[in-house]
């Protein structure tokens, strides 16, 4: 579960890399982001496995020991974009986070799945669901990071953080569409108890919270105020982990993306 949420956090944050208006955001910006990417990494390679049922491992697209090491060549990626963005060779930095975007979302896409699962509307639905899950905590993180970088640099222009607020509320939309779909699934296996308190705390935090925060910021940029903003997008990360946490607990106990 570590680290299925640090390739999550890793991926959605590099997705939202792509998307922002990079030319718009000084080059310190993306150095830290990569060293976070770096971290997040070293977490995954580190826990990979660790903590999941040998059948599981067994049954994943992605067997144990090329799964480490591909999170290792991600560490290295990192890394190296971070060196790139320090010395603010932009061309060679975009490149970096192309490439740690591609194999991190890779890297999650092949671990989420079994080999009997990936052809199957089930897993279909699976994928997508670590897609929008990986763009709901990184449209977060990435948004309140980027909202604290104002204060270092505090001339350069909002378009940037009211994209990746765009897009955090995209992916809260996205998210809600594939939670309904879970949930129709599992309705009739509903009794009552634990599950449906995790659901209402799913739900609560993970995509009602998201979509009203969203709003919120998208207000405040009218006047220009990424403080406040940035206060916003930090609860915002706090939900979205709440959310998403509560909602992959209940999703290993239905068997559905919910």
């Amino acid at each position: 579960m570590i680290a299925q949420f640090a390739l999550r956090l890793t991926c959605g944050i590099s997705l939202m890399w792509l998307l922002m208006p990079r030319r718009q955001i000084t080059s310190g910006f993306f150095r830290i982001q990569m060293l976070l990417a770096l971290a997040l990494a070293a977490l995954a390679a580190l826990t990979l496995g660790r903590f999941e049922t040998s059948a599981a491992s067994a049954g994943s697209l992605l067997p144990l020991g090329p799964g480490r090491i591909m999170c290792g060549v991600l560490a290295g990626l990192a890394y190296l974009g971070s060196i790139v963005w320090t010395l603010e060779r932009r061309t060679f930095g975009n490149v970096c986070v192309f490439a740690v975007a591609g194999l991190s979302t890779l890297i999650l896409l092949l671990s989420s799945v079994t080999a009997n699962e990936v052809a199957t509307p089930l897993g279909v639905l699976t994928l997508v669901s670590e897609v929008a899950t990986s763009l709901l905590i990184g449209g977060a993180t990435a948004g309140m990071l980027l909202g604290h970088w104002y204060l270092t640099a505090p001339t350069m222009s909002i378009t940037p953080l009211g994209r990746v607020n765009l897009c955090f509320g995209a992916a809260a939309v996205l998210r809600l569409v594939i939670s309904l779909i879970g949930l129709v699934l599992v309705w009739p296996h509903l009794t009552g108890g634990t599950p449906v308190l995790w659901l209402v705390l799913r739900w609560a935090a993970g995509i009602g919270g998201p979509l009203v925060l969203a709003v919120m910021v998208w207000r405040i940029l009218r006047y220009r105020n990424t403080q406040a903003a940035t206060g916003v997008l930090f609860v915002g990360v706090i939900v979205t982990f709440i959310g998403e946490l509560s909602a992959t607990l209940v999703s290993r106990e239905m068997h559905v993306p919910l």
